[in-house]
């Protein structure tokens, strides 16, 4: 059982004036008696769910008032102050939470999953501990910026189990962010006690660990809550560094509603209910002079009076409506890509990682506000070397080495994606995209569609096999990425697309998975404009026609492909995807009408790989076309071997010669 508390709450009010100490007063009772507003109504079924933040509104407000409204703050579940305390229109709230257009995801996320831009709150994800990064993007971009301003995350003690808490703490440190963290310790991660959830005295205590400050707050104390935030925040904008605030407070309804409360000991319920925030500091203000007995009843039937005037603003609106088209159209910012041509005839030879090199340099030439992440990528240039000499050129703040922490760096990209900064992230092999695919597939990728906010983010993955190095750093796992809605991805074959693609990823204000064949890197060389250009991101092309067949392939499939169609002198036409998400069925349609016959190549296994979403379009809007069955080439259903025998084993190539016969021969 958690500890029971202190039984009194001390004020004191310092140098806060009466209007203030009144402004902390109302900022709790308006979220109060909203909520009180919002069980009734969930009785009644016209919302769906509710998490309630009853007994914790002083950490809420007391912190959100604490900062400049222009500053960012990323609230939790039980954070309703921090939305009163930003004045949202409160129509708007009531609209959210029954899934009308006027609250702020188009009906696409319940209670307080969601964001308001407009009033600088970003919506957590359901995964809690995310959004502590994205904070800490946000702060980087502000430290950037020099402009002293801050951002504030919440989390609960469940969350500080998570990996992302540790991995944020940890970067903040190590790079200075001017950042707070709050943790509501309030007894129970749903129905999980304190003592099953860590077994440290303090979760305060955790900063030591990572070389930054705490503080220790009674949560249910507005004014120590107010007070202690904007010290904080006062002296992390003129010494940036981070800051761990834990904030002891009780839960004392549910985890949501339908869970209840009957795990929890009365003896504790009792104990915390005596120290409650609002009625306690009532209490305070009362004694001191400063609230009159009268100022009760009026600010109530004010706030009683807004929300029922607000309500029946928000009842009076439509029920929300859409349609497929605008559905899928909301998925990604609306963006129409203007290929840019080389402004020179000039071309240089350029193996495939020179020219992925060149391409991000003249990247970080045109956008200013583009910044490179990822292990080693700084003074040691990459473990391929892509970034050497960038450091030299943009800077430590543009080029920055990270720490083991997939997950933080992809969340401070998204983070300073809010602020307006463009970010290149570096997986040292795509295989380690997996300690970052929360970030990357819940976050990154479902911004746009929740409320309308684009990250700006290219995710370079060196990808693929042949280069004997076994199961971790060989796989090809871009249909992982394909099957996510929100993301586009790109797979060069050869070093012109590469860099024309590149640079295209890095326009593009959505997210873009740039795929990049480690075997391609020194084995093929091209002549390349020495020029800035793009290439159409979602336009498939012919890499070698012909009319027998059709192979459709990308990345090093492509080379195995030429290989044996032109060492077999055979008239087969081939099909380079370059982008997987989006795709160019088109082009795939009216390659077919001409050969009658198709076969599908890629390094990734078959099952869950592209050639079975291919396979199954062809079939639908091809069939009438074809002259024989699809027939689909690919790795076989293992992990990748380490072994050159058995690599060879796994992958297509000898077994494309057969399958390409048996087709022509069909």
């Amino acid at each position: 059982m958690p500890a029971l508390p202190q039984s009194r709450l001390l004020y004191s009010k310092g140098r806060l004036s009466k209007s203030k100490l009144i402004d902390l007063y109302k900022g709790m009772l308006l979220p109060r008696m909203i909520e009180e507003k919002m069980l009734i109504l969930l009785r009644q079924g016209k919302i769906s769910k509710w998490f309630s933040g009853i007994g914790q509104e002083a950490i809420a407000v007391g912190a959100t008032m604490a900062l400049d409204e222009d500053e960012m703050i990323f609230p939790m579940h039980r954070n309703l102050g921090v939305f009163t305390s930003r004045n949202i229109p409160l129509y708007r709230l009531f609209a959210q939470w029954q899934g009308k257009a006027s609250g702020f995801t188009n009906g696409r996320d319940r209670s307080f999953h969601f964001g308001a831009p407009e009033y600088n709150i970003v919506g957590m994800i359901s995964h809690l501990g995310p959004q502590l990064s994205l904070a800490s993007g946000v702060s980087l971009a502000h430290a950037m910026n020099k402009d002293q301003k801050i951002a504030l995350a919440f989390t609960g003690e469940g969350g500080t189990s998570e990996g992302e808490f540790h991995e944020a703490l940890n970067v903040a440190s190590v790079w200075r962010i001017p950042v707070i963290f709050v943790i509501e310790n309030n007894g129970y991660g749903l129905s999980t006690p304190t003592e099953e959830q860590y077994y440290c005295k303090d979760l305060a205590d955790r900063a030591v660990g990572y070389g930054m400050k705490s503080s220790i707050i009674d949560g249910n104390n507005v004014i120590d809550v107010y007070s202690e935030i904007s010290k904080i925040a006062s002296k992390i904008k003129k010494d940036p560094q981070p800051w761990l605030v834990e904030c002891k407070t009780f839960r004392m309804r549910g985890h949501e509603e339908a869970s209840g409360t009957k795990y929890v000991p009365k003896k504790l319920m009792n104990a915390w209910a005596k120290k409650d925030p609002l009625k306690n500091f009532e209490k305070y203000l009362l004694n001191q002079g400063i609230l009159k007995n009268s100022d009760i009843p009026t600010f109530a039937n004010e706030i009683k009076e807004q929300i029922n005037q607000h309500l029946e603003k928000a009842y009076a609106e439509d029920e929300i409506s859409s349609s497929e088209q605008g559905e899928s159209k909301s998925v990604f910012k609306d963006y129409q890509q203007e290929v840019v041509e080389p402004r020179s005839k000039k071309t240089q030879s350029l193996r495939m990682i020179d020219a992925i090199s060149e391409g991000l340099d003249q990247g970080m030439k045109k956008h200013k506000k583009l910044i490179c992440m990822g292990q080693d990528i700084a003074d040691y240039g990459g473990v391929f070397k892509i970034t050497d000499g960038f450091l030299e050129k943009y800077g430590k703040e543009r080029v920055r080495n990270t720490p083991l922490c997939e997950s933080a760096i992809i969340g401070i990209g998204i983070g300073l994606s809010l602020r307006g900064y463009k970010s290149m992230i570096e997986m040292q092999f795509a295989d380690f995209v997996t300690c970052g695919f929360n970030q990357i597939v819940n976050n990154a990728a479902k911004l746009h569609y929740r409320w309308n906010h684009a990250t700006d983010m290219v995710i370079r993955m060196p990808t693929g096999g042949s280069v004997g190095a076994g199961p971790f750093h060989s796989q090809t796992n871009e249909a992982w990425f394909t099957h996510t809605p929100g993301l586009k991805v790109v797979y060069p074959s050869n070093p012109y697309n590469a860099k024309g693609l590149l640079l295209a990823a890095l326009e593009d204000p959505n997210p873009v998975m740039y795929f990049e064949h480690k075997a391609l890197y020194r084995s093929v060389s091209q002549e390349v404009p020495q020029s800035y250009y793009t290439l159409e991101i979602g336009k498939a092309e012919i890499a070698r026609s012909g009319t027998q067949a059709t192979i459709i392939t990308y990345g090093l499939g492509v080379t195995w492909a030429k290989n044996l169609v032109e060492s077999e002198n055979l008239d087969v036409e081939i099909i380079d995807l370059l982008s997987l998400a989006p795709i160019d069925y088109d082009t795939i349609k009216q390659s077919i009408q001409k050969t009658n016959k198709v076969l599908i190549l890629h390094e990734d296994v078959e099952m869950g790989g592209i050639g079975g979403e291919l396979s199954a379009y062809i079939s639908e809007h091809c069939f009438e076309d074809l002259d024989a069955p699809i027939f689909r080439v690919s790795s076989l259903n293992t992990p990748v071997p380490f072994a050159k025998k058995l690599e060879k084993l796994f992958l297509p190539i000898d077994r494309l010669k057969e399958k390409l016969s048996q087709l022509l021969e069909y």
